[in-house]
């Protein structure tokens, strides 16, 4: 353990901060008259849904493998209308992503085939202005390199677009914006933001970082048999990555859901809690009215599991296996932002991480690396 002096858990606190206009708003007019906020109707919910299935859809196929130009949802439908502003934010946006499918083609990852699925949750109108929150759901095929990759890597995200409407009856995008607390979602720009926070003096188990370095051969995982059930923990991450288990409760809107989560299946595999003050990070459980600061709390949780060695460090991230956790400081700033876990392996040593806060089933730890590669990352043996 290296102590260090401690910075505030940021539980999962990494906000996606797409290079798409995200500050952009339409410019109010003091002529124009205060209107009340109204419902979209069915027509322009249908013209919503159209628009961001096209942008997003961009994104994701921006990942592919010979895509050969295809853009937007393939309908044929004309090309969504943006401000001056946000075309070339998007431009940029899609420059950033292929160039992640260049890295990731060096690490030997590629995708054959992606898809993207827009629903609108909510959409109101003031005056000349679209106000609409969608959840997109998308999923990439893998190319078969050595052949036992996974057949899919799939995530769900949120947005809030902001509309204006045109002189011909049309809408134009404006500004679109993650609703997702996480680290940015597999098509979304690495363009990331942490909160940074004051140190407060004292000093925690904060771990040693692991080597990012890829071996020229599969690193062997080094994982022996023990009281826990691995298997049971990626079953357990792999249900609920995207329904959630209602038997616990969520912290989207409160720093972010990844540890809990992680914690949910590290306990479906046999971790036992460690009662006491909930405050106490050397304690580690879930009740029907609380939880500790550990079960939940990025740093706390990692502070938990090394200073009772339940789950010490490993020196690099290839050497991680299923039911092992893989935390990330994304800015470097001595607080961690970010939990995950492995729930798939291939005998390339690729490990396969599955995660809360953005919904992530089974995306590589190259695709992770590939889109924050000066992060700093803490590896954990469970």
């Amino acid at each position: 353990m290296i102590p260090k002096r401690y910075r505030p858990a940021v539980v999962a606190g990494l906000t996606a901060a797409v290079a798409s206009g995200s500050l952009l708003a339409p410019p109010a007019h003091a002529d124009t008259p205060k209107s009340e906020p109204r419902k979209a109707d069915r027509k322009a919910m249908a013209t919503f849904a159209r628009i961001a299935d096209d942008v997003l859809s961009r994104r994701t196929q921006a990942l592919v493998e010979e895509h050969a130009g295809r853009g937007g949802s393939g309908d044929g439908a004309a090309p969504t209308r943006m401000s001056g502003r946000l075309k070339k934010n998007e431009d940029a946006a899609l420059r950033s992503l292929r160039a992640r499918k260049a890295r990731l083609a060096k690490l030997g990852e590629a995708y054959t085939k992606a898809d993207t699925r827009v629903v609108v949750d909510r959409a109101t109108i003031t005056g000349g202005t679209a106000t609409v929150q969608v959840t997109s759901s998308s999923t990439l095929t893998y190319k078969k390199v050595r052949g036992d990759e996974p057949a899919t890597t799939a995530f769900s995200t949120r947005q809030e677009l902001k509309l204006a409407s045109t002189k011909d009856g049309g809408w134009k995008l404006t500004a679109i914006t993650s609703r997702d607390g996480g680290p940015g979602a597999v098509n979304e720009p690495s363009v990331a933001r942490v909160n940074t926070v004051p140190d407060d003096g004292n000093q925690y188990p904060d771990g040693t970082p692991a080597s990012t370095k890829r071996p020229s051969t599969p690193m062997p995982s080094g994982k022996t048999a023990t009281t826990y059930d691995y298997a049971a923990m990626a079953r357990y991450a792999e249900k609920y990555w995207y329904s959630y288990n209602r038997a616990y409760r969520k912290f989207n809107g409160a720093g972010g859901d990844c540890t809990n989560f992680v914690s949910q299946a590290l306990h479906a595999g046999g971790w036992k809690p460690v009662p006491g003050s909930a405050y106490d990070y050397r304690n580690w459980w879930y009740g029907s009215t609380g939880q500790s600061t550990s079960w939940v709390g990025v740093n706390e949780w990692a502070w938990f599991t090394l200073s009772n060695r339940r789950a010490p460090n490993l020196a690099n991230v290839y050497q991680l296996d299923v039911g092992d956790v893989l935390q990330v400081d994304f800015d470097k700033n001595g607080s961690k932002d970010h939990t995950m876990m492995v729930t798939y392996r291939n005998g390339r040593g690729m490990p396969y991480l599955t995660y809360h806060s953005t919904d992530t089933y089974r995306r590589s730890l190259a695709s992770v690396i590939a889109s924050y590669p000066d992060a700093r990352y803490f590896a954990y043996r469970t």
